[in-house]
C-alpha cells in the first residue's frame, strides 16, 4: 500500500513543483477521510492540487467556482417539475461526485456556504425532505483568498471546523518556477496524467490508516496539548473533542504513509499545525490570524513525555 502512496504523491509531484510537504498533508488529509482547505493567494495552484489529485486517485471530479450569486441549488441540485409524468424530477448538482472543488467558497454568501455542511459531514443531502446519500468516497477540497482581500466572507467557525486540515502552498522555490517557466503547460500535462490506484485500493488504504495503532503514552501526549489549548489563557477557546479526534486521525495517517503500524509523537508534531491552526484563535485576537503562533505555542509548550 506505502507503494501506492508513494506512487500517488509522485504522480502529483510531476504537475504541481517543489510542493512535496504540501501534496503528502494534502493526501494524509483525505486518506483520513477528512475534507482540506487551502488557503493562499490566487494562482498559487490551489486548482491545480485538486484536480491532480482527483486524476491520480482515480475520482469522479467537479468544480463548484464560488461567486456572490451562487445559490444552495448550484452546488445540491434541484427538483424540476416533468410535464410527461406529471411528477417532479431531482437533478443532481456538482455535489454529486467523488472529489469536489470549491473554488474560492469564501467569494459566495454564507447561506450558499451553509449548503455544504450536511454534505460535508453527513456525506449526504435533504432535497424537499428526501435524504440522498453523496458517492464514496466523498472528498471536498475547498480553497479560499486571504481575508484581507476585497470581496470575501470569512468562513464561521461552524464552517471551519468541518475541515479536517488547512494548507498553505506559497510561492514555489526559484528552481522550481524556473521549470515552470521553460516546460510545458502544467493543464495538458493533467490530461495525460493515468490514476496511481483505485477506488477499491484507495478504500483499503483509508481502513488501514484508522488501524495504525496509537499507544496509551501517544495518546496522552494528544490530550495534553488538547488540555493546553482549554487552559491557557493566550487561547480564546480550546479544541473540541472533534479537534483531538481530527489530530489522532492524521497522525495515524502520516504515521502510515512513512511505513509504520504505531503513532509516534513527531506524526502529532507533524500534522499539528494544518489540523488545529484554523481551529484556534488568540483570546486577544479574533480575527482568526494567530492560530499558527498558538500551533507553535503547543509544540514548544508541552512535553513529549508527561
Amino acid at each position: 500500500m506505502q507503494d501506492a502512496i508513494r506512487k500517488t504523491i509522485g504522480q502529483v509531484s510531476t504537475i504541481l513543483l517543489g510542493k512535496d510537504h504540501e501534496i503528502r498533508l494534502a493526501l494524509a488529509c483525505l486518506l483520513s477521510k477528512g475534507h482540506l482547505l487551502i488557503e493562499d493567494l490566487p494562482g498559487m495552484g490551489k486548482t491545480t492540487l485538486a484536480h491532480t489529485l482527483a486524476k491520480a486517485l482515480g475520482l469522479s471530479f467537479n468544480r463548484i467556482q464560488f461567486t456572490s450569486d451562487l445559490l444552495p441549488a448550484d452546488i445540491i441540485g434541484v427538483s424540476v417539475w416533468d410535464r410527461d409524468d406529471s411528477s417532479f424530477s431531482f437533478h443532481p448538482g456538482p455535489i454529486f461526485n467523488q472529489l469536489v472543488l470549491a473554488d474560492e467558497i469564501n467569494r459566495t454568501t454564507p447561506k450558499t456556504q451553509s449548503a455544504l455542511l450536511e454534505a460535508m459531514e453527513e456525506r449526504q443531502v435533504t432535497v424537499d425532505g428526501e435524504t440522498r446519500r453523496l458517492p464514496s468516497p466523498f472528498f471536498v477540497i475547498a480553497t479560499q483568498n486571504p481575508v484581507t482581500q476585497t470581496g470575501t466572507f470569512a468562513l464561521p467557525e461552524s464552517q471551519l471546523d468541518r475541515f479536517l486540515m488547512r494548507i498553505e502552498l506559497g510561492y514555489p522555490d526559484p528552481a522550481a518556477e524556473r521549470t515552470l517557466l521553460k516546460g510545458e503547460d502544467r493543464r495538458e500535462m493533467l490530461e495525460h496524467l493515468e490514476a496511481a490506484i483505485t477506488a477499491e485500493e484507495l478504500s483499503e488504504i483509508q481502513e488501514a490508516c484508522s488501524r495504525v495503532k496509537a499507544s496509551d503514552a501517544l495518546l496522552d501526549y494528544i490530550q495534553r496539548l488538547v488540555h493546553y489549548t482549554r487552559q491557557a489563557p493566550e487561547f480564546a477557546y480550546g479544541l473540541s473533542p472533534r479537534g483531538s479526534l481530527a489530530l489522532l486521525a492524521c497522525a495515524r495517517t502520516w504515521a502510515f504513509i512513512d511505513g509504520r503500524e504505531f503513532v509516534v509523537p513527531e506524526d502529532v508534531q507533524a500534522v499539528l499545525g494544518p489540523v488545529v491552526e484554523h481551529r484556534l484563535r488568540e483570546a486577544a485576537d479574533f480575527s482568526g490570524h494567530g492560530g499558527t503562533a498558538l500551533a507553535q505555542r503547543l509544540l514548544t509548550s508541552v512535553d513529549v513525555v508527561g
